[in-house]
C-alpha cells in the first residue's frame, strides 16, 4: 500500500514538473511575434493541405490504408485542434497531466493508436523547438548528467518503438488494445490516487494553493546522507559523474550507468505511450539519482526536446506514423489552452480544480477499459455481442467527452466572467 501511495505521488510530482514546462514554452511561444508568425504559417499550411488533399491523405500517411484515422474528413483538424485546447486547459489549470488525455482523447475521435503515440510526440517535439529559451536554462544544465542521461534514452526510445511497430505490424487491432491497456494502468493508479487526495484535502479545507508552486507533493530535493540516492552515488562503477558542483563544494558523483538506467526507462515509456518522458525525469532525477531540483530543471528541457524528437522522427515520422494535420491542431490548440488555464488560476480555488483533474484523469481511464471489449471481440479473444461492445465504446466516449468538455467550459467561463479582476492583476 505504502508503495504504491510513493509510486502515484511520485507520478502526480512529475506530471507537475512537466507541467511547469509547458506553461513556460507556451509563455515563450505566444509572446514572441517571429516565432506566433512562423506557427500562422505552418497551422495554414496544414489546413490548405487538408482541404486540398483530404481525399489522398490517408495513402500519404506512410501507406497503411487498412487502418489510418476513420472517416477522415477536413474537420479532423478543428478536432485536433479542440482535444489540444481542452489538454492545455487541464495542464495550464491544474497544473499536472493534460498530456496524458492526448493519445485516449485522439484515438477515440478515430484515430489510431500508433498514429496517436507519434503524433503526439511530434506535437511535443515542436512545442518544445518553438519555445524553449536556451540561454535562460544553460546554466542549470549538467552536461555529463544529460549526455548520459540521453544516451539510455535514445536507446529506449528505439527500443518502445520498435515494440509499438512489431506489434502493429502483428495485427493492427493489438496494437491498439496494447496502448489501451497502458494507459488504463496508468490513468486507473493516477486517477485512484488523485481522487484519494482530493477527498483528503476537502475533508482538510482548502489549504493547498491552487497551482505549481503551492502543492503538496512539491517537494524537490531528498536528503544526500540516506536513501537510494545516497547508495547509488556510494558506488564507485566507473566512469562516475559530477554534477551539482554549484551547489556543493566539490559537487556530487555518481556512475554514469544509474543515469542511463533511468533514461533507458524515460526514453521506453516515451515512444511507447507518446507522452515525451518528461513527466518521468524529475522523480527518477530528484528521488532516485539524487539531483537537485535546480539542475534537474535545465537537463530535463533538453532530454524532452532530444527524447521527443528522435522518437518522433526515427521511430514514428520515417514510417508513416505521424498525422501532421493532427500535429498543427494539437499544438495550436494547447498553446491557447495553457495561457486561458494558468490565468484561471488566479480566481478558482485549488480544490475545485483537483476534483476537476481526478475526474478527467479517471474518465480517460473508463474510455479506455470500455474500449477494450470491442479491441478484444475484434481478434476474437472476447466471445461478447457487437452490439455490447459497441454500446460500451460509446458509453466510454460519451463520459470521456462530456467530463473534459464540462472542465473546458467550466474554465472559460470562469476566464471570461472574471476578464476585468485578471486584467487588474495582470
Amino acid at each position: 500500500m505504502r508503495n504504491w501511495k510513493t509510486l502515484c505521488r511520485m507520478l502526480v510530482m512529475a506530471s507537475e514538473a512537466h507541467a511547469r514546462w509547458e506553461v513556460e514554452i507556451a509563455g515563450n511561444i505566444l509572446k514572441d511575434k517571429r516565432k506566433m508568425w512562423l506557427l500562422g504559417l505552418m497551422g495554414g499550411s496544414a489546413v490548405l493541405i487538408t482541404v486540398a488533399f483530404a481525399a489522398d491523405l490517408p495513402t500519404m500517411l506512410g501507406g497503411k490504408e487498412a487502418y489510418t484515422p476513420s472517416f477522415y474528413t477536413p474537420t479532423t483538424f478543428l478536432v485536433s485542434t479542440i482535444i489540444g485546447l481542452c489538454a492545455g486547459l487541464i495542464t495550464g489549470a491544474i497544473g499536472a497531466g493534460g498530456g496524458f488525455i492526448i493519445t485516449p482523447a485522439l484515438m477515440s475521435a478515430g484515430v489510431k493508436g500508433i498514429l496517436a503515440v507519434g503524433t503526439d510526440l511530434f506535437h511535443i517535439f515542436a512545442k518544445a523547438i518553438m519555445g524553449t529559451v536556451v540561454h535562460k536554462k544553460l546554466g542549470n544544465v549538467s552536461t555529463s548528467l544529460a549526455i548520459a542521461f540521453l544516451a539510455g534514452s535514445i536507446a529506449g526510445a528505439m527500443g518502445g518503438g520498435l515494440v509499438n511497430r512489431t506489434v502493429y505490424e502483428i495485427n493492427p487491432v493489438l496494437s491498439d488494445t496494447f496502448i489501451s491497456v497502458v494507459y488504463v494502468l496508468l490513468l486507473g493508479f493516477l486517477g485512484m490516487y488523485s481522487l484519494s487526495d482530493f477527498l483528503k484535502l476537502r475533508k482538510m479545507g482548502d489549504r493547498v494553493g491552487a497551482h505549481h508552486g503551492d502543492s503538496p507533493h512539491g517537494a524537490t530535493s531528498v536528503s544526500d546522507k540516506a536513501g537510494l540516492p545516497a547508495r547509488l552515488q556510494a558506488a564507485k562503477i566507473p566512469p562516475l559523474i559530477t554534477f551539482d558542483e554549484d551547489l556543493v563544494p566539490g559537487g556530487k558523483k555518481i556512475p554514469a550507468l544509474f543515469v542511463a538506467l533511468c533514461g533507458l526507462v524515460v526514453g521506453f515509456v516515451a515512444a511507447i505511450m507518446g507522452v515525451g518522458g518528461g513527466f518521468l525525469t524529475f522523480p527518477m532525477f530528484v528521488y532516485i539519482l539524487g539531483v537537485s531540483s535546480f539542475t534537474t530543471v535545465g537537463t530535463d528541457i533538453l532530454q524532452i526536446i532530444f527524447t521527443a524528437g528522435f522518437a518522433a522522427i526515427t521511430q514514428y515520422a520515417i514510417y508513416g506514423f505521424i498525422f501532421y494535420t493532427l500535429a498543427m491542431g494539437m499544438l495550436i490548440g494547447s498553446l491557447v489552452g495553457i495561457q486561458l488555464g494558468a490565468l484561471t488560476t488566479k480566481v478558482v480555488k485549488g480544490i475545485y480544480i483537483r476534483g476537476f483533474y481526478a475526474m478527467a484523469v479517471l474518465a480517460g481511464f473508463v474510455n479506455r477499459l470500455f474500449a477494450l471489449p470491442k479491441q478484444l471481440r475484434e481478434m476474437e479473444i472476447l466471445n461478447i455481442s457487437k452490439g455490447t461492445v459497441e454500446t460500451l465504446s460509446a458509453v466510454g466516449n460519451g463520459i470521456f467527452f462530456l467530463v473534459v468538455g464540462v472542465f473546458a467550459f467550466w474554465v472559460i467561463s470562469k476566464f471570461v466572467t472574471n476578464l476585468n479582476v485578471l486584467r487588474e492583476e495582470g
